[in-house]
């Protein structure tokens, strides 16, 4: 199936999924994605943060749905047929990512990949790990561990 990831020299090369969030681009490595689905409404949740959108059936499996703007402090997506879930997993954790649409494939040398300044005065909120350019375009890349909710103390 699919190889573990493993610390890799800097000329190592990097595959990302992009995918746009109103008019922005953003991307996750492409080793957490493990599908990517149609819109499909979710369940809400009642006392869910605002950017869990709800859950819905995976075959089988209930699966949270983060609306990533609202968790990007932005707008919400729609949630029309034209919008996408791109389900992602981190360790144990599988959540769904409720996008406008997915946008390419990268694949780039990790040295392509530069830090995000340091502008973040609380510390707490910075989701972007690295920032890229790719044909002119800059592209955020997310920190999943920090985007998607946590989970563990819920599941104890």
């Amino acid at each position: 199936m699919t190889a573990m990831s493993t610390p890799e020299s800097p000329s190592a090369e990097v595959e990302l999924l992009s995918f746009r969030l109103a008019d922005e681009e953003y991307s996750v490595d492409i080793m957490s994605v493990r599908e990517i689905r149609g819109w499909t409404r979710a369940t809400p949740l009642p006392h869910a943060p605002p950017h869990v959108r709800g859950v819905i059936n995976l075959r089988g499996t209930v699966l949270p749905v983060v609306d990533l703007s609202v968790r990007l402090g932005m707008a919400p997506v729609p949630g029309d047929s034209r919008n996408v879930i791109i389900v992602v997993q981190v360790g144990s954790q599988t959540t769904g990512l409720l996008v406008n649409a997915v946008s390419d494939i990268l694949s780039l040398p990790r040295s392509e990949l530069q830090p995000p300044p340091d502008l973040v005065a609380d510390g707490d909120q910075s989701f972007i790990e690295a920032l890229t350019i790719v044909d002119g375009r800059m592209i955020r890349v997310l920190d999943l561990r920090a985007v998607l909710p946590d989970q563990s103390a819920e599941a104890a």
